[in-house]
């Protein structure tokens, strides 16, 4: 065996963490030493391995770095563990005999690397001694092992214990608002006085986040344009880059990444980014566990503060919206322009705002020179079909009934002279019912409810003069605890009836539909409008088709902004423009709907969205089969409460 040789070369492993955590230089020349001082006489050092970088690193990432080189460290080095490893299994020409470590857990902090390392070593022969366990040469091993093994596992524990308590205080300093890292686009840093006296004597601060004059209204406006108008990321960062001296672009850490101009990417970070609404939120990215390669963590795993801590440049609410919308929208561009592929020969109109009753946008197609919108899983969704387990093969649809649908809801409830009356209509017939209703449901859970109180009372008084071991008695007990079962069922009910009446869209009067009135009557021919102008007049009013094969039925969402009335009127008198119109297609009717929805912009007044309830002319088809129904087209509206 080498170790009982007369002269024993030995390989010294060091290793020691950045500079955020000790001196490197001093740190190896210390392990160095004591490793020497515990060496027997006739063992001498060979060669030096060590590295600067974390021990928490996996052993196939370990000494790939070059972060010795910026110290003057006064030791010759002869590689990394990476290095040590390679030698050893070169028994012929390997320049050590043994491996000697101040202690084990210098090779690496986590048990499992480090018994990686040692397993390697001892199948190339190689022993692996540290200098707080003895040396033993002769003998047995198990007492060494023994201390080795309880050595790492108390240095393991110490780790993971340091790296738990310093999370737990992260998560306090978020928690309080106080923030971490480089403050966002958009917001400065605005240092306080350290709380602790003995770190703020030291000049240690802490900082919290304050909007940054015209950048804070450059998020703004990002927001405003990606909610209200739904604009896609690439359409943004085109508008910002028309007048960078408005909005001047992002500047990453260092300055060396920087573009000088905004990319899609880089409006994605502010969409994206929670800070903005006015709560301190950490841990989105593990850039240092998962990995270390900036993996995004999932919402679930974000700490947040317990209130707003800064002046917020977007609401909660909003910021949900759009990172639902961002789900709902990804793959999909702006404009009505054609695609950049230079096979293409055609556009579809309701391209992204056609949706399946599976979630997904229907896609265009044409075959037999007409143009439909299908649902096609199985197209893009290879090997994970079984989510669409209960989906049809195809849903498809023809455009020209999709137009005909859309144009009778403009027509009808947008434009149309006869639109408050028919509006107005069918919300009386539509709240009238579903207020009637709840209005019996509840009478009669409270006339159950007072029938079980007063059942309840004569029992009591019958029970008063009893006996407890009277068995009457306890028959007495036990009907009574029966009806307290059943009088906290009603209770139950009637509480989650008074919350479903408080979440109800508040009940809309002809005041509210005063932003209709103010459009001109027209009639719409969307047959033979231009692309652009369809596009145009479908982005301000945020057109959106909802079909569902199951009912056959459609929905068509019309949202009439009360701050752009003027655009929308422009864009649909340009529609209207167009007086010709071929003559509709001979089809059969299926169920659509159409309502209207009120929400609110902030700054503006009230606005209405025209949703279509009911029967307009659109067949549709699906797995080969068409569904076919013929029902007359009925207005209606829905209020929704602000936000």
């Amino acid at each position: 065996m080498a170790v009982r040789q007369k002269e024993v070369r030995v390989a010294w492993v060091g290793r020691t963490s950045t500079e955020e955590h000790q001196d490197p230089r001093q740190s190896l020349l210390r392990q160095l030493e004591r490793s020497k001082i515990a060496l027997p006489e006739s063992w001498v050092v060979a060669c030096h391995f060590y590295d600067v970088e974390s021990g928490r690193l996996e052993l196939e990432r370990r000494g790939q770095k070059t972060n010795y080189e910026r110290f003057d460290i006064p030791i010759a080095r002869d590689g990394g563990i990476a290095d040590l490893l390679a030698e050893s299994a070169q028994a012929s020409s390997r320049r050590f005999d043994v491996v000697i470590c101040e202690s084990m857990a210098r090779i690496a902090r986590k048990m499992y690397e480090t018994l990686s390392v040692e397993r390697q070593l001892e199948d190339a022969g190689v022993a692996v001694f540290a200098s707080n366990e003895p040396i033993l040469l002769t003998g047995g091993r198990a007492q060494q092992i023994l201390q080795r093994r309880i050595n790492q596992s108390v240095a393991e524990f110490e780790v993971l214990n340091m790296l738990e308590q310093s999370w737990g205080g992260t998560c306090t300093h978020v928690r309080e608002g106080y923030n971490i890292g480089k403050p966002p686009y958009g917001y400065k840093a605005k240092k306080f006085r350290h709380p602790n006296p003995v770190k703020a004597e030291k000049g240690l601060t802490k900082t919290r986040l304050e909007p940054d004059g015209e950048r804070a209204a450059t998020v703004a406006l990002i927001v405003k344009w990606r909610y209200h108008e739904k604009l896609g990321l690439d359409t943004i960062a085109e508008r910002l880059n028309a007048d960078l001296e408005a909005h001047p672009p992002p500047e990453p850490p260092g300055g060396r990444r920087a573009r000088g101009a905004w990319s899609k990417s880089a409006v994605a970070e502010i969409v994206k980014n929670p800070k903005y609404t006015g709560y301190q939120v950490y841990n989105r990215r593990a850039r240092r566990s998962r990995g270390g390669r900036s993996v995004v963590n999932p919402p679930e795993m974000w700490v947040w503060s317990v209130e707003p801590a800064h002046e917020p440049l977007t609401t909660k609410w909003m910021f949900d919206e759009l990172t639902q919308r961002a789900a709902d929208k990804r793959g999909s561009r702006d404009g009505a322009d054609p695609n950049s592929h230079p096979a293409t020969v055609r556009t579809y109109p309701y391209r992204g705002r056609l949706l399946c009753l599976c979630g997904r946008r229907m896609n265009g197609h044409h075959t037999r020179g007409r143009r439909y919108y299908r649902c096609w899983p199985r197209n893009n969704n290879r090997g994970r079909m079984d989510r669409f387990a209960d989906h049809p093969a195809t849903v498809y649809i023809r455009e020209e009934l999709v137009t005909d649908a859309v144009e009778d809801a403009f027509n009808e409830c947008l434009f149309g002279t006869a639109r408050l009356q028919r509006l107005m209509a069918d919300i009386d017939q539509s709240d009238d019912g579903q207020g009637s209703r709840d209005s019996a449901t509840r009478t009669q859970l409270q006339r159950r409810l007072n029938d079980v109180v007063r059942k309840q009372d004569n029992l009591l008084r019958q029970a008063e003069d009893l006996d407890p071991e009277d068995p009457f008695g306890q028959a007495l007990r036990d009907r009574f605890n029966a009806l307290v079962t059943q009088r906290d069922e009603i209770t139950s009910e009637m509480t989650q009836l008074d919350e479903r009446t408080k979440q109800a869209p508040i009940a809309i009067t002809s005041a509210d539909l005063a932003s209709v009135e103010l459009l001109s009557h027209l009639t719409l021919n969307l047959h033979r409008a231009p692309a652009d102008l369809q596009a145009r007049l479908y982005d301000l009013t945020k057109l959106a088709v909802h079909l569902d094969h199951e009912t056959g039925s459609a929905t068509v969402h019309i949202t009439l902004p009360a701050d752009q009335l003027d655009e929308v009127e422009a864009a649909a008198q340009a529609v209207a423009a167009v007086n010709t119109r071929p003559e509709p297609v001979p089809s059969t009717i299926t169920h659509v709907s159409i309502g209207v929805d009120a929400v609110r912009a902030p700054g503006a007044i009230r606005t209405h969205t025209g949703r279509v309830l009911n029967p307009l002319p659109l067949p549709l088809g699906y797995g080969g089969l068409t569904v076919l129904q013929s029902i007359p087209v009925r207005c209606g509206l829905e209020r929704l409460g602000y936000r």
